[in-house]
């Protein structure tokens, strides 16, 4: 158990956030499996309160750039308070999301507010958000597992996924998560992460 343990720390220690993705496409099986792990997660009375839409389409893909790049000039122009640009400084991100048009694959990742039922009645869902960011993680954890580079894509606000996918209104858009190989040359920050007694307290 401990060596198992070791082995996965291990694992995803090596996972790092991407912004430079190659074109080259994921064999759908991959994603199916990663996307199948990412549903095994636990969730509030076991209503699996979520909804993948995998998005490959290029045109699709490059609405979805505008769409976030329109809602990403406001943030960085009108709407992030200094504090918030000086902390995002280091990574050298700015209102240009080219990666959302090159990576092959994007996942939109929705929250089911509530349920459906076939006859069209709602059913209520619980602890919804929890819910999808634990899933969101699996999937996250899986990809990474299978060989492949993600970032967490969250501009806000996001309603425009609802438009651009046509999702139902009983879904909110929760985070557009960008899969794929890293690109030739690709570099990542050289971030340290908290070390263990950082975050954690033992009773």
């Amino acid at each position: 158990m401990v060596e198992r343990a070791r082995d996965f720390y291990r694992e995803l220690s090596r996972r790092r956030t991407v912004r430079d993705f190659s074109d080259r496409p994921i064999p759908e099986e991959v994603l199916r499996h990663c996307l199948m792990a990412a549903g095994t997660a636990p969730s509030g009375a076991h209503r699996q309160p979520w909804h993948f839409v995998v998005v490959r389409d290029q045109t699709c893909k490059r609405r979805i750039r505008e769409a976030a790049e329109v809602e990403e000039r406001e943030f960085y122009e009108h709407r992030a308070p200094p504090e918030w640009l000086e902390a995002l400084a280091p990574l050298g991100t700015d209102a240009a999301k080219p990666f959302l048009e090159i990576a092959p694959c994007l996942i939109a990742i929705f929250v089911e507010r509530y349920g459906r039922l076939p006859d069209g009645r709602h059913v209520q869902n619980y602890y919804v958000t929890e819910s999808v960011g634990i899933a969101t993680g699996f999937l996250i954890a899986a990809l990474h597992h299978a060989g492949l580079a993600s970032l967490t894509h969250t501009p806000s606000p996001m309603g425009f996924l609802n438009e651009i996918l046509d999702r139902p209104t009983n879904e909110r858009p929760f985070l557009l998560l960008v899969v794929g190989y890293p690109g030739e040359g690709a570099r990542v920050p050289d971030l340290e992460r908290k070390a263990l007694d950082a975050f954690v307290t033992w009773q």
